[in-house]
């Protein structure tokens, strides 16, 4: 197989990645990132030694890039979007042009040079707030955030190259990750970033805010199981992590990073945070996923990984302003694509 990854070098893109490079059956991983913010050739690591792996930086709406490198694979794996949801609500219009314009332009590509699968990796935000019981993938989309809304348009957009032409498209939708390398603008890295450093974190509301958090390895097996036995047009929740609400998360980082709850701020509510997100998994699950990270053991790991590698974080967290727009960053869409 020779697979495309879209957003590669970004959190869960480069987890991806760095597992495919383990299979016996890939003879190619290319990589393609903007490299804006969010995306850092570090998240590759090692995976660099591998002389299958190519990183190409680059963005997902160059329409000539995106076909030039379609042509020389089997597949691809769709991981590139805006994903932070505060930076939504300030820039919207950057969240529609890569979640929906991007996704269109990757479809288009992929049915246009007969890729044998495309997987459009999503989040369970699509479904916007239950307050009881769990989407199927049958449920509605009901996002509440423009963030939510624009991967819910890619979705769309996604499947209808299915249903249109017939182009072999699967969709993921994921509950919230976590795991090293993950930008510090999310709650578990920002907490613990700020807690290694001696700072106060916020909790919004009275933090009764639910998640469910799963190790973003195991999102990768789950992904990876669609890429290989997904059936074209179907959707798959990837879930099987643990339910937290906001508090009792922020209880556990305290407890792991070793103080209390003297550094926590209480802060009113941020805008349309939904309080309770829930997937059904078995549609996934009858393929043979099985989630197998334990959660505390994870979340200890993760913090570990954050007190041993400052280098990584703190200069990313020199660009966490209160101010939300945020310069998407360093790249130069002026330039010739990077091959690298």
């Amino acid at each position: 197989m020779k697979l495309l990854v879209t957003g590669g070098a970004g959190f869960i893109g480069s987890h991806f990645a760095r597992r495919m490079l383990g299979a016996d059956d890939i003879e190619q991983v290319t990589v393609l990132d903007a490299l804006t913010y969010a995306g850092d050739r570090g998240n590759l690591g090692q995976a660099f030694l591998d002389p299958r792996l190519e990183l190409v930086i680059g963005d997902i709406c160059d329409a000539a890039l995106v076909d030039d490198l379609m042509v020389q694979h089997t597949a691809v794996v769709h991981f590139a979007a805006e994903s932070h949801v505060d930076r939504s609500f300030t820039t919207a219009g950057r969240f529609i042009t890569t979640n929906v314009i991007g996704t269109q332009t990757v479809a288009d590509a992929a049915m246009r040079h007969g890729i044998e699968k495309f997987v459009h990796v999503s989040t369970d935000e699509v479904y916007g707030p239950l307050l009881d019981g769990a989407a199927t993938e049958d449920h509605p989309l009901r996002p509440t955030v423009p963030y939510a809304a624009s991967k819910a348009a890619g979705d769309l957009v996604a499947l209808s190259y299915w249903h249109t032409y017939g182009a072999p498209v699967c969709v993921t939708r994921s509950s919230n990750n976590y795991g090293p390398c993950q930008h510090p603008e999310k709650i578990i890295p920002l907490f613990v970033t700020k807690l290694l450093r001696g700072e106060q974190v916020t909790l919004h509301g009275e933090g009764r805010h639910l998640r469910n958090w799963l190790h973003v390895e195991d999102n990768c097996a789950g992904v990876e199981l669609v890429l290989r036995a997904g059936k074209p047009g179907e959707v798959y929740n990837v879930g099987g992590g643990t339910d937290l609400s906001s508090k009792e998360l922020t209880g556990k980082l305290l407890t792991i990073c070793g103080t209390d709850w003297g550094r926590v701020t209480h802060v009113p509510d941020r805008l349309s945070n939904d309080l309770r997100y829930a997937m059904d998994w078995s549609k996934l699950a009858a393929l043979g996923y099985r989630p197998v990270h334990d959660f505390q053991t994870g979340l200890e790991e993760t913090v570990d990984w954050y007190r041993r590698n400052p280098d990584r974080w703190a200069p990313l967290s020199r660009s966490l302003l209160p101010a939300l727009p945020c310069p998407r960053g360093t790249l130069d869409t002026t330039r010739e694509p990077q091959h690298v």
